[in-house]
């Protein structure tokens, strides 16, 4: 095999350490972005905030306080937005999410937060608390309360224990120096299976229901029949219950009813009733609303839209436009110094020091400036192509519109209005949205007209909303009567339509 050399030109964009810093604090949501801004002013004295500017919301880029860039060198310009641009590839190490073009694949119908609810509340205990609340009042040994707390904290966000006991026993010898045989760990599981909520730390869905059967009260006054003209009592209803989990679970899962009811000789009445215990049950007991995951987070809308007398206003939440300036004090000190006749190596490094620290103070107002300019370009641009539900509210009004459209209008990389949309949020007086909800492809109607897929998702989710639960419209039949409304739409593209809105099959939709 030859060997040869040769000579070849490529273009590389290096980035500059601006570029980074700009393009990670871009990507950070207002959630977030006050926290780093608080690191930033602690790990620089030369950066301080201004009590004496007044907060205040930015409607657009040209309202930019001024003030903020008093301090800077006229001859050092804050990097533009367009120099920061890069290709897909050199941005997926800093971005939060990789998929440029991630609506394509992934469009999810993003429901809407109540819109006197912005920012959740945060529970008082976390659901781990609550739940070593409960083992402090067991009477538990050392070494119990030890096997206890390590199956409590082996425990995933929807209260399941999926680890193996072995896995658990190995844990406890390691970090514990207890060697726990596998009975043991069953024997306090069962114990800890006791707690609330109901149904924590089942092993897997069979066994979490069974818990909840097991320990549902009496007292309930529904009663079904056995096609006999016999009446069961509630406690015998559950115990058929417990039957169909134990025994017919995977008959269950699959919503092969009629194969269960046949099997214990049960009418349709009374299989309803069955059916009834089972599914009011939780199959996420630990995702109850009244415990909140410590990694759960906030949302915190980037912008506000509001309607005024007929007109769109648009506002940057103000966590975004901080009135940050450079201290006076270190440039008092950096006058000083520079104003002495004669610098000895103290001083030389001691000017050296204030200047790298104000340095880094107006690169950081920089950049934090060019965010909001970013932002509000994006949004705007948004905002104008979508008017029309920002106006009414009304999902079918979406126009089609992708990244390229809103790169093309704010003269912006398609990456950089991917990163602005996959993190930032907008509260409108209809909702509060993820603005890469606003994001869809078109599909033509028999008119030739362009709609929104967002349109025709609409449209579906209406009509399996109104369809009859006893007789549910399959693929077939819903691509049936998207077709006669004029839409022009394959079966395939329907049922992909259906699995984005996590809505089942017509089979799972069946109610009894």
């Amino acid at each position: 095999m030859a060997l040869g050399q040769s000579m070849q030109q490529r273009q590389l964009q290096r980035l500059s350490p601006q570029q980074i810093q700009l393009m990670k604090l871009l990507q950070i949501p207002s959630a977030q972005i006050e926290q780093r801004i608080k690191e930033e002013l602690e790990e620089n004295p030369a950066l301080e905030m201004d009590a004496a500017l007044l907060e205040s919301d930015f409607t657009s880029p040209d309202e930019m306080n001024d003030e903020l860039l008093q301090d800077m060198h006229e001859d050092e310009e804050a990097v533009p937005v367009d120099e920061f641009e890069m290709s897909n590839e050199e941005l997926s190490e800093y971005s939060y999410d990789d998929e440029v073009a991630d609506y394509k694949t992934r469009d999810e119908f993003y429901p809407e937060l109540d819109n006197d609810k912005v920012i959740p509340i945060k529970a008082e205990m976390s659901l781990h608390e609550v739940l070593m609340d409960q083992l402090s009042m067991l009477a538990l040994d050392e070494r119990g309360f030890k096997i206890a707390e390590q199956i409590i904290g082996s425990l995933d966000d929807d209260g399941y224990l999926r680890r193996a006991m072995q896995s658990i026993a190995d844990d406890l010898a390691f970090k514990q120096s207890m060697w726990v045989e596998e009975k043991e760990i069953e024997q306090i599981l069962k114990q800890v299976q006791a707690f609330d909520p109901v149904g924590i730390a089942a092993r897997d869905l069979q066994e979490c229901l069974l818990i909840q059967l097991r320990r549902k009260g009496e007292g309930e006054s529904a009663h079904l029949s056995d096609g006999r003209g016999k009446l069961y009592s509630d406690d015998e209803a559950r115990k058929i219950a417990i039957l169909i989990i134990e025994k017919y679970f995977e008959e269950f899962t699959r919503k092969h009813y009629d194969k269960i009811q046949r099997s214990l000789h049960l009418d349709e009445s009374g299989m309803k009733e069955v059916l009834h215990q089972i599914l009011t049950l939780n199959p996420k007991p630990g995702a109850e609303t009244s415990y909140i995951n410590e990694a759960e987070m906030y949302i915190i809308p980037d912008f506000t839209v509001l309607i005024n007398n007929g007109k769109l206003e648009l506002t940057l939440n103000s966590r975004n436009a901080p009135p940050l300036v450079i201290s006076d004090d270190y440039k008092l000190m950096l006058r000083e110094y520079e104003g002495g006749k004669k610098q000895d190596k103290s001083q030389k490094e001691a000017v050296f020091f204030i200047k790298q620290k104000i340095d880094a103070a107006k690169w950081f107002i920089e950049m934090i400036l060019q965010r909001q300019q970013t932002l509000l370009l994006t949004m705007n641009a948004i905002l104008d192509y979508q008017s029309a539900f920002f106006l009414s509210g009304d999902t079918t009004s979406l126009r089609p519109m992708i990244l390229k459209d809103i790169a093309e209008k704010t003269n912006l990389d398609v990456s950089t209005v991917s990163r602005v949309a996959n993190s930032k949020y907008v509260q409108t007086e209809f909702g509060t949205y993820l603005l890469k909800y606003f994001f869809s492809e078109s599909l033509t109607t028999d008119t030739g007209e362009e709609v929104s897929t967002k349109e025709v998702k609409a449209i579906l989710q209406e009509l399996i909303v109104g369809e009859d639960k006893l007789k549910p419209l399959s693929d077939d039949e819903l691509t049936e009567q998207l077709q006669e409304k004029g839409y022009n739409i394959a079966r395939r593209t329907v049922a992909k339509y259906r699995e984005l809105l996590n809505i089942p099959v017509a089979r799972l939709r069946k109610e009894w």
